[in-house]
């Protein structure tokens, strides 16, 4: 019977295995949704953790032994499943460990997920993400900021930097839309795999696309705005803060079908 596992490279997790990692917060993760055993930019994903490793432990684990752990977990599970990959080094915390320790694998499987049904509306919150660039664990301040919305009547955050920058949302990227071209927030972020998906079909299919920075001065003129995970390539965002923003239902069947336009590769 398929089941939902966590392994350590490639192999069932131990109890002792997992318990030194209850407490770390030097690790960066993918998160991938699994359809049918197979994922849509997967390229992104292995990228993405190569990278990471090399900026946070000086050396990344072969591409060939990450896609072999990543299969194992998939095949054990049902076809359909939610994926975690993180990556930490065995060597620990507050060590000075360098690039002669082997970085490890942890993945993590459950139930599929495809995000809120939206509209939602994202409380305006100053933050910028230390090392941005990585999908790092340990974000004490993404969990906080979102519950500090929700309890001023928010569904989520969304961040702004010192320049007065849209950056991100907590555990989403933000595209907005002119009624023409889809637009691209430049501030220091997480450039997320979903993203990035779109950024590349929806160049495929001729969709105009352009990137400049977006303040909350810039929300008024514009004719719609999402959020985007591995979840969904877009949930409607209807307020920023005090700025309300039309629904566009134009730019949420492009970017879906922008999206389903990625082929499903195998793990």
């Amino acid at each position: 019977m398929s089941a939902y596992v966590t392994h350590r490279n490639g192999r069932p997790a131990t109890a002792g295995e997992l318990a030194p990692l209850a407490f770390a917060g030097h690790a960066h993760f993918t998160a991938i949704q699994v359809r049918g055993g197979r994922a849509r930019g997967l390229d992104l994903h292995l990228e993405r953790l190569r990278s990471a490793s090399v900026e946070l432990f000086g050396r990344a684990l072969p591409e060939d032994r990450v896609r072999s752990w990543l299969r194992e977990a998939v095949a054990a599970g049902p076809a359909d499943l939610s994926l975690t990959a993180t990556v930490y080094s065995p060597a620990g915390e507050f060590t000075v460990a360098g690039n002669e320790v082997e970085p490890e694998l942890l993945v993590r499987t459950g139930p599929a997920a495809s995000g809120p049904a939206g509209p939602l509306t994202l409380a305006a919150a100053p933050y910028e993400r230390f090392l941005p660039a990585v999908k790092h664990v340990g974000e004490v301040a993404k969990t906080h900021l979102l519950r500090e919305a929700a309890g001023r009547g928010f569904d989520d955050a969304a961040f702004v930097d010192r320049r007065g920058r849209l950056s991100e949302a907590s555990i989403w990227n933000l595209a907005f839309w002119d009624g023409a071209e889809v637009v691209w927030p430049v501030a220091e972020m997480l450039g997320g795999t979903t993203m990035a998906v779109l950024r590349r079909q929806l160049e495929r299919l001729g969709v105009p696309q352009r990137d400049r920075e977006i303040t909350l001065d810039d929300l008024p003129a514009l004719s719609g705005a999402v959020v985007m995970n591995s979840w969904t390539p877009g949930v409607a965002v209807h307020r920023i803060g005090a700025v309300e923003l039309p629904a566009a239902p134009l730019f949420l069947e492009t970017l879906h079908r922008a999206f389903s336009a990625e082929p499903l590769t195998s793990v």
